[in-house]
C-alpha cells in the first residue's frame, strides 16, 4: 500500500541533506512490480529547505526560464555574517533576512522575497538569519531591533534597511525600491 508519505520516481535520485551529504534512494520491489520509493519521516516534510544549498541557478534554469522562486541561504554566525557581507561579490547587494521562526509576519514574508531573489539573481544574493540561532551580539551589531528586518548590504557597509510589520507585498515593494537605488 502506497500512502500519502511514499513517492513514485523514475530512476534513482539523489538527494542533498542539510550537510551536503549525498544519498541514493535504491530500487524496491513491491507486488513484483519494481519501482523508486522514498519514504519521507515526517521531521523532513515539515523542513522547508529540502534544496540543498550546493544546487546552481542553473539546476533550476534548464530550458532557459528563469525559476519562480529561489531559496534563501541561511547564515548561521557572526564569521560566515563577516566573510557574506566583506566577500569578493562586491559588485552583487546582498540582501538579510532578519527573522525568527515565531514571528507570523516573517513566515509570511519569506516566500515573497524567495520570489524576489530569483528575479533579482543576477545582481543581488538573498541571505536570512534566525535572530534565535546566531550570537546575540551579531544582533546588536547589525542594529537589528525588530522582526523581521531587511537590509541591503554593499562594500562591508549597510545601505537601508526596511522592517517588515506591515503588509508583505509592501515590504517586498520597499525592499525592491531600496535595491534599485543602489
Amino acid at each position: 500500500m502506497i500512502g500519502r508519505d511514499v513517492f513514485r520516481l523514475p530512476q534513482p535520485l539523489s538527494i542533498c541533506m542539510d550537510n551536503n551529504r549525498q544519498s541514493s534512494l535504491l530500487p524496491i520491489s513491491i507486488s513484483s512490480s519494481s519501482f523508486h520509493a522514498v519514504i519521507l519521516p515526517p521531521c523532513l516534510l515539515r523542513r522547508s529547505n529540502l534544496i540543498c544549498k550546493a544546487a546552481s541557478l542553473s539546476a533550476f534554469d534548464r530550458d532557459g526560464e528563469k525559476p519562480s522562486s529561489m531559496e534563501l541561504e541561511a547564515i548561521s554566525g557572526e564569521e560566515e555574517f563577516d566573510q557574506i557581507i566583506e566577500g569578493k561579490q562586491t559588485e552583487k547587494l546582498i540582501v538579510v533576512l532578519w527573522m525568527a521562526e515565531w514571528c507570523r509576519k516573517c513566515i509570511y514574508l519569506k516566500p515573497k522575497l524567495k520570489k524576489l531573489a530569483a528575479s533579482l539573481y543576477s545582481r543581488t544574493r538573498f541571505y536570512y538569519i534566525d535572530v534565535n540561532s546566531v550570537p546575540q551580539r551579531l544582533v546588536n551589531r547589525a542594529e537589528v531591533t525588530k522582526m523581521p528586518t531587511i537590509q541591503v548590504w554593499k562594500n562591508s557597509k549597510k545601505q537601508g534597511e526596511v522592517f517588515g510589520g506591515h503588509k508583505a507585498w509592501v515590504v517586498v515593494h520597499e525592499v525592491e525600491e531600496m535595491i534599485e537605488n543602489q
